[in-house]
């Protein structure tokens, strides 16, 4: 990735990465709302505010304070290993979001896009053309590819958005206000769901060592994922519009936001011509 290093790393951005994290940290122990979805695995509503860590400081520094925050709340929660695999979670989400806002949206498609490739080659799915007994749960044969399918088709969706915000961005945004925001944060939340399940299907070490899963149940539970995990993206995405469209709107003019060059002024600066 090209960062620019030109751009220097003032104090004022230090204080918030810092403040930031706290936050972070302070939502993830003192309002410790989290959805358990069996054997140790469950979501922290707290990990949806790394959308605002991308949309103030930039994908590079609010991916690090989202990772500091996240890394923080979980030597202070015990150090547990079942939330050790997930810390990088809310570091994409911060990511993704400050990608596509700052007008490096490819980068983002590219990270959005390895991932979802790359969980395909992990053992709930491999190989697509091989099917599964889950006789155990009771449901004899399953096709690999339609786990695969039902893990990945809200993912998909959400790639497929990053186009229209970057190339419509700052239209969606005039036209329809809350719309954009909404889209930019499912998207983020979506890149913290893919690499959760990524890093989780990834290995038996992972699945079995630390949640005592064996492959049976770990497929079980990919096939019946599509009926909670996107509905869990969309109350985060929800909640985090609420709290950016108000932020942003007094953040807009000033030098808080990470650069002036985002998604939401002219996609072609005007060029004068002279004779």
């Amino acid at each position: 990735m090209n960062i620019d290093l030109k751009k220097r790393i003032t104090t004022k951005q230090i204080a918030t990465m810092a403040i930031f994290a706290a936050l972070y940290c302070a939502l993830s122990l003192i309002a410790p709302i989290k959805i358990p979805i069996g054997n140790g695995l469950e979501i922290g509503i707290a990990a949806l505010i790394a959308s605002i860590f991308g949309l103030i400081l930039g994908p590079y520094l609010g991916a690090t304070t989202a990772l500091l925050g996240a890394t923080t709340a979980w030597a202070l929660t015990g150090m547990t290993p079942y939330g050790a695999p997930f810390i990088l979670a809310p570091m994409f989400n911060a990511l993704i979001v400050g990608l596509i806002f700052y007008k490096k949206w490819k980068y983002a498609f590219a990270i959005f896009t390895i991932m979802i490739i790359t969980f395909l080659f992990t053992p709930p799915v491999t190989p697509l053309t091989g099917q599964s007994t889950l006789v155990d749960v009771g449901i004899p044969i399953v096709a690999n590819w339609y786990i695969a399918a039902a893990v990945l088709f809200d993912k998909i969706i959400a790639l497929a958005l990053i186009l229209p915000l970057a190339y419509f961005g700052k239209k969606m945004s005039v036209a329809y206000g809350s719309i954009f925001f909404f889209t930019l944060f499912f998207i983020g939340n979506q890149a913290d769901n893919i690499w959760g399940t990524l890093i989780f299907s990834s290995s038996p070490i992972i699945y079995n060592g630390i949640f005592g899963m064996d492959l049976i149940a770990v497929q079980f539970g990919l096939i019946v994922s599509p009926f909670l995990y996107p509905t869990i993206r969309l109350i985060q995405a929800l909640i985090a519009t609420l709290i950016a469209i108000p932020l942003v709107k007094i953040l807009q003019n000033t030098n808080w936001l990470w650069n002036k060059n985002h998604i939401l002024i002219d996609q072609k600066p005007k060029t004068t011509t002279t004779t």
